[in-house]
């Protein structure tokens, strides 16, 4: 009754940013993304037959309050979807890269958690049902059981059944792109996501508008990605992630993720194109920025980084699904 498995976080290419359902974590819109190897977070997940409270605990710290709630509901569901009698868990989770900083780190934690929980409760291996289970503990997390390219379809049933995350293309599909991320701050954001998702929602006047052009440019980035078309990509994530902060901007109190080092590594972006260099960024909510690139412009994008900001530059590319440990299966 022990599983270990590892996940990739994600950046959102067309963002997620705002639940019509709080309880299900059901998206207002459906998004797009692509994970980021080889920055992993790797969760253990044992369940024995005797009773009592689950212990959890996150890069070697016992998880309390909301954090710990989330993690404990989620072993919940688990239980109910197995015929198997299981007592109280003991949960191990363990990040490569900084925790709420916007790099997705819940994605990761809360994919690895659901396939680990399944497997270890004898479960079978299910895409679908392990991305319906992580979106219960964190939405973009149904965007990170499967490597490479994600979408995560809205759906429109009440009970999330038809919302999860769909592999488009996999890890191997674009050898050549490279993900950069611009490493500006390692502090734990003021406003977590899921704050800034429901004040936003409540408060921005452009939410709707937000929405809608969202689940358009969804469709419209595919055939992007499909023929490999960095440019088409980038500018379309450029526009996506304004128009997301933007949305954040006009909430009730303004919500500001960016930094100074975030703009500035943005303004560099725009003259690294002047001069024939490709890279675009995009950004979740958080400062630290992510560059889209070649292989072939990786080395002069990261100098640039380094020269405008970012204290650590993490280089990136298309990662894989999350991987069971044979040890542990």
């Amino acid at each position: 009754m022990r599983s270990t498995a590892s996940a990739h976080p994600n950046i959102a290419l067309v963002k997620y940013w705002g639940k019509r359902d709080e309880r299900l974590i059901l998206p207002h819109q459906s998004s797009l993304s692509v994970t980021l190897g080889p920055l992993s977070v790797t969760t253990t997940v044992e369940f024995d037959d005797r009773p009592g409270d689950d212990e959890v605990r996150i890069n070697g710290q016992v998880a309390a309050g909301s954090e710990r709630a989330r993690v404990v509901e989620l072993l919940g569901l688990v239980r109910k979807a197995t015929k198997q009698k299981l007592g109280r868990a003991r949960m191990v989770s363990v990040g490569d890269f900084p925790a709420a900083a916007g790099l997705a780190s819940s994605a990761a934690a809360f994919a690895a958690l659901a396939v680990a929980a399944r497997t270890a409760a004898g479960l079978p291996r299910d895409t679908r049902a392990e991305s319906i289970l992580a979106r219960r503990g964190s939405g973009s997390a149904s965007r990170s059981v499967q490597g490479g390219f994600v979408r995560w379809n809205r759906g429109r049933r009440a009970d999330g059944a038809d919302s999860f995350g769909e592999q488009l293309f996999d890890a191997a599909h674009w050898p050549s792109l490279r993900l950069l991320v611009g490493m500006v701050s390692r502090e734990e954001k003021e406003v977590k996501s899921r704050d800034g998702m429901r004040t936003t929602v409540e408060t921005s006047p452009y939410y709707p508008a937000w929405a809608k052009d969202a689940e358009a440019e969804v469709a419209r980035i595919v055939p992007f990605i499909r023929r490999r078309d960095l440019e088409a990509v980038g500018e379309l994530a450029e526009k996506n992630a304004w128009r997301m902060h933007a949305t954040a901007f006009a909430a009730d109190p303004p919500l500001c993720y960016l930094k100074p080092e975030t703009l500035a590594v943005i303004e560099r972006c725009r003259e690294l194109r002047k001069k024939g260099v490709g890279a675009w960024f995009t950004l979740d909510a958080g400062p630290n920025p992510v560059l889209l690139t070649s292989k072939a412009d990786e080395a002069k994008v990261v100098k640039v980084l380094q020269q405008h900001g970012a204290r650590e530059v993490v280089r990136c590319h298309p990662g894989g699904d999350v991987v069971v440990h044979p040890a542990e299966r």
